[in-house]
């Protein structure tokens, strides 16, 4: 099959879980036989290759706008992708359902990964979270086919539409390492730092974690890893809030092996995100075998199961501090949830199994029979 790969900043993967979920989803369908584009934003990705992983790169302009660069750069791709005539083209993100009718005049098949309910986060002003429930509405209509990555977002559609999209869970391979530079480079040591891993926006809380670790009598280390961008003031806001404890470490985004060093070398992992479907860095964090404690949305007591711990979100930091102080008294518990959730991981979030379901979805767009291998 042709497929691209659209709706994303592109590869390599250098910001949030949809694009790691590209380039994890197109490397390997790239060593199954197909041929992969992955539309990416050249003014984001600066990679000047024209390949990557076996994954053709093609980089088109768009309005570096908080409000418009998905929209504008999805909409200049798909006009791009008509004279290719791919067989699949796979958008990511509710936004984006108004375009993926495009590929559909010259027959490619249009599958929508529709994330997590986007118009809750406060970023958005209210025409903004009108326009994406529209956008949701609209996937249920214009793409061939859409789909979740989180079972408690299929519920969401099927109670407020009547329609039930295909679930295709979000993958969790790692690599597990030792300590090593990006450890020394923080001042940080193994297994005596809690781990946040986001983008630094309000609907994310880390607010919750800094004002809750601020209050434990603790000489391991919080550590925030992540940025984002038109967010200045909350940052200034969580930087204040840390103000003169030195135990909290801000590093910024790490990515590739610092990051995977960082996993995994956590003594406890907090999701601390409001909103959203199945978080990446959560699933990760599993998968490196920390112990996690999450916000209480469905989205994420799904994602741990048993496996793991939550807070009242609504609360915020007096209860997450409760459930921090509860663990670090407790590191019998905290080596039993950390095989749990490593377990959870490795079992139900795996990248080839990721593949396998999008393949599936690929083949019954097409209407075309299934290979034996995905039987």
């Amino acid at each position: 099959m042709k497929i691209a790969l659209m709706g994303t900043r592109g590869v390599p993967a250098s910001y949030s879980g949809f694009e790691t979920c590209v380039e994890q989803l197109g490397q390997r369908l790239v060593q199954r036989g197909h041929e992969v584009t992955v539309y990416c934003r050249s003014h984001h990705i600066t990679y000047e290759g024209s390949h990557y992983k076996g994954m053709r790169l093609v980089k088109l302009p768009t309005i570096a706008n908080k409000y418009l660069d998905t929209m504008v750069h999805s909409f200049i791709s798909s006009l791009h992708a008509l004279p290719r005539r791919y067989d699949i083209a796979l958008y990511f993100i509710a936004g984006n359902s108004p375009v993926t009718w495009i590929p559909r005049l010259v027959n490619t098949k249009t599958l929508l990964n529709v994330d997590g309910l986007d118009w809750k986060r406060e970023k958005w002003p209210e025409l903004a979270k009108k326009y994406i429930q529209f956008a949701e509405f609209l996937a249920t209509k214009l793409p061939n086919i859409y789909l979740t990555d989180s079972q408690v977002v299929q519920g969401y559609y099927r109670d407020r539409f009547n329609d039930e999209p295909p679930y295709v869970p979000y993958g969790s391979d790692v690599d597990v390492l030792p300590p090593g530079d990006t450890l020394a480079q923080f001042g940080l040591e193994p297994q005596k730092y809690v781990l946040f891993v986001g983008r630094l926006v309000p609907e994310n809380c880390a607010h919750h974690l800094v004002a809750a670790f601020r209050k434990l009598d603790t000489n391991l280390k919080c550590v925030i890893v992540g940025d984002a961008a038109y967010a200045e003031a909350y940052k200034a806001e969580l930087r204040a809030l840390a103000e003169n404890d030195p135990r909290i470490v801000f590093t910024g985004y790490v990515f590739g092996k610092g990051y995977q060093e960082l996993g995994s070398n956590a003594h406890l992992f907090v999701e601390t995100s409001g909103v959203g479907g199945t978080h990446p860095a959560l699933v990760e964090a599993m998968a490196f075998g920390n112990c996690v404690i999450t916000y209480d949305t469905p989205e994420n007591l799904e994602t741990i199961g048993e496996a793991g711990f939550s807070y009242e979100g609504q609360v915020g930091a007096d209860s997450l501090q409760k459930v921090l102080a509860k663990l670090l008294n407790a590191p019998k518990v905290v080596a039993e949830y950390r095989q749990l959730a490593q377990n959870r991981a490795n079992k139900t979030y795996t990248w080839e199994a990721v593949t396998d379901g999008y393949e599936r979805l690929f083949y019954k767009a097409l209407k075309q029979p299934l290979p034996e291998r995905l039987k």
